[in-house]
């Protein structure tokens, strides 16, 4: 099997906590080699002795003999007061570093320092109990990955959602669910695997065992785009229910809706059909790291596979039928169509006017002549006229 090495490091956010007294921790998802996958905490302090250690341990490369040959990335040291606006402005700086990290060469890479260091700690796995007076407050990175201080408004409150239905894990990774255990949500993938936490445990959740609290539908579904998203089947797919697409590995599909459950519509020519995202890629994408995901987890239940399901709702979920988006689909790929033939066929589409409504320039208003003073004069009131015929 190898020895044990990390794939990625990526930086989750912060927390602020209030035990024994208040202080900040970095919240890293650590990727091994054996694709499995963990969350490590540390504060700021101990990731600037690891890197003076680091440093020591490769002084050619840290530039410590000559400054051009430096290849380890640089670190400011800790400030004397560490507040939530430093906290935030830190997390930009650690991304880079963590990212150059692993661009270093094996030597350093794969060192035991390192290693060592991200390995998870018992602290790790503890989380605040029912006794603590103030919990900790979580504030997570933006998706684009850009941090700004002045953003800061307060900490994101992470989404509770309820298990539906017993999960039994089927890795280390994962974590097992009871029907109407109440869980917080600390990262959405677009697989289709949420990163969960629960009292005392932390794995990667099927999002279809869950629902939110408030209602069956889920609030951050996008809207579906019927345009549609080239992409590219990476793993073969057999279709087990009605609306579902069967497709061989290779093949070149339109993603037309998004859904958080981690099953999208796709389209190919006029079909349409649910397809498990964590099997398509965009062209020119890294394939080795979704194949990764693929082994290690595979693609998650859908909710209409789910035996036993109790939902707190009266109601079910809202859900678009597939002979919906076909006829959705296939109205707009005819106006599309349209408006890509020339000639007079298109001058009456509804899109095509309202493309030159928005393209035609706006008239502008007439400005009229100015009266003669005779034409004033004659058409003023009668005291104006009094006030002109009186002397200055």
């Amino acid at each position: 099997m190898g020895d044990p090495f990390i794939r990625h490091i990526a930086l989750l956010g912060f927390e602020k906590r209030f035990v024994p007294s208040q202080h900040y921790v970095y919240m890293f998802l650590v990727k091994w080699q054996d694709l499995s996958e963990k969350v490590v905490y540390r504060r700021f302090a101990e990731i600037y002795e690891f890197h003076k250690t680091l440093k020591e341990m490769f002084p050619i490369e840290a530039g410590d003999i000559n400054p051009e040959n430096r290849i380890i990335p640089h670190l400011p040291a800790p400030r004397w007061f560490d507040g939530q606006r430093v906290a935030e402005s830190r997390q930009g700086t650690l991304t880079e570093y963590c990212s150059a990290l692993m661009g270093l060469p094996v030597k350093i890479s794969r060192c035991p320092h390192l290693l060592n260091f991200f390995k998870v700690r018992p602290d790790d796995l503890k989380l605040p109990t029912d006794s603590q007076v103030k919990k900790p407050e979580t504030y997570l990175m933006p998706r684009d990955g850009k941090s700004n201080a002045a953003d800061i408004t307060g900490p994101i409150i992470l989404q509770t959602y309820r298990a539906i239905a017993d999960y039994e894990k089927r890795s280390g990774t994962e974590m097992a669910l009871a029907v109407g255990d109440v869980v917080d949500v600390v990262e959405k993938g677009e697989s289709g695997w949420w990163f969960c936490q629960m009292k005392t445990k932390r794995g990667w959740v099927p999002a279809s065992y869950l629902e939110p609290l408030d209602s069956p539908d889920e609030a951050e579904d996008p809207e579906p785009n019927y345009a549609g998203e080239p992409y590219v089947t990476i793993k073969a797919y057999t279709a087990l229910m009605e609306d579902e697409l069967s497709l061989e590995q290779g093949e070149t599909i339109e993603v037309i809706h998004k859904l958080l459950d981690g099953w999208w519509v796709v389209r190919k020519e006029d079909i349409t059909g649910y397809f498990p995202s964590m099997y398509l890629q965009k062209a020119g994408q890294d394939v080795a790291q979704a194949q990764s995901q693929i082994k290690s987890r595979g693609a998650p239940p859908r909710r209409s596979s789910i035996r036993n399901a109790h939902s707190i709702h009266q109601r079910s979920r809202k859900r678009l039928s597939q002979d919906t988006y076909r006829r959705n689909s296939v109205r707009f790929q005819q106006q599309r169509r349209r408006l890509a033939r020339p000639g007079p066929q298109s001058a009456g589409s509804p899109l095509k006017e309202e493309q030159d409504k928005t393209e035609r320039p706006k008239p502008q208003p007439a400005v009229p002549p100015r009266p003669s003073a005779d034409l004033i004069l004659h058409r003023c009131s009668e005291s104006t006229k009094r006030k002109l015929a009186s002397p200055v």
